[in-house]
């Protein structure tokens, strides 16, 4: 007699008191998710995931949905002793099935997981160049005198909103909340005229302090953006960045950052990514699409 998978294992819907275990399959596969991040997945979004016999969580996924018709997946981990069950095929699945069919679903692929996302529909449009540095080495910082860099104010969420949707290509309001929230730091950035035209994010993990996202007109501000989120920082830092904003790597190399990988973004439901004004230099994160 062959065990299905629906005889070992239980699909569930993940919520707070499942983040110690989210925790421990994340470390499994040597990923760093803490709890955090995972309050922030599941205050914007949803996460599922498979249980086994004992209660111990063996598989999960996420989705984030956003303001009107874009949805990303991330978080898609399966231990590695539960493999070739088609457990991931199924959180991946349960997943889309949250969302309508109109829905743009954006994920950024492991090089083990994109031909499962090929036959679920997905389709590679671009990649995401994931940097990472041991310290920040600090260049020469040439700020605009018509820009000014300052700390984030409440009172300018909505037009960071704004700001946001038109690089990214959606309205992120609950999500950008939440982020915020769990940021370290959060600023700004302001023309002459006291208009916003640029923020930046920096978040906290385990090992490394994720910058991003990152929204700016130009690459110098781009720069400056990331100067002052490094400002100060002594340890290992991380940034993952758009395909089309190449000019921004030499920068980074300059600065201590070195290539780690290239995945894959890929996408369902649409022919081609949510139009954007290519004023996104950095990534919320990998997950956040």
């Amino acid at each position: 007699m062959t065990l299905q998978s629906e005889d070992v294992f239980q699909l569930t819907e993940l919520t707070a008191k499942d983040i110690q275990g989210l925790i421990e399959l994340s470390a499994s596969v040597g990923w760093d998710y803490d709890a955090h991040e995972i309050k922030t997945i599941m205050a914007a979004g949803r996460i599922v995931g498979h249980k086994n016999k004992e209660g111990k969580i063996v598989s999960c996924a996420a989705i984030t949905n956003y303001d009107t018709n874009v949805a990303s997946i991330g978080m898609v981990i399966v231990h590695e002793q539960c493999r070739g069950f088609g457990l991931g095929r199924v959180v991946t699945q349960a997943c889309i099935d949250h969302v309508s069919k109109e829905t743009t679903i954006i994920l950024v692929a492991t090089k083990e997981g994109e031909p499962l996302y090929e036959k679920m529909g997905f389709r590679t449009v671009e990649h995401v160049h994931k940097y990472l540095a041991d310290n920040f080495v600090e260049t020469t910082r040439d700020v605009d005198s018509f820009v000014m860099i300052k700390e984030f104010q409440e009172a300018e969420f909505e037009q960071l909103v704004k700001l946001d949707a038109g690089a990214f290509g959606d309205r992120r309001e609950l999500f950008l909340r939440e982020r915020i929230r769990q940021s370290q730091r959060c600023v700004v950035v302001k023309n002459e005229h006291n208009q916003l035209i640029g923020y930046g994010l920096t978040i906290q993990g385990p090992i490394y302090l994720l910058l991003g996202p990152i929204v700016a007109p130009n690459k110098e501000i781009a720069q400056n953006i990331i100067k002052e989120l490094a400002k100060g920082h002594n340890g290992k830092l991380r940034i993952d960045c758009p395909s089309i904003q190449e000019e921004l790597w030499p920068f980074l190399q300059q600065s201590g950052f070195t290539l780690a990988a290239t995945p894959p973004v890929m996408i369902r439901n649409a022919k081609k990514m949510p139009t954007r004004n290519q004023t996104l230099f950095a990534l919320a994160a990998q997950a956040f699409g």
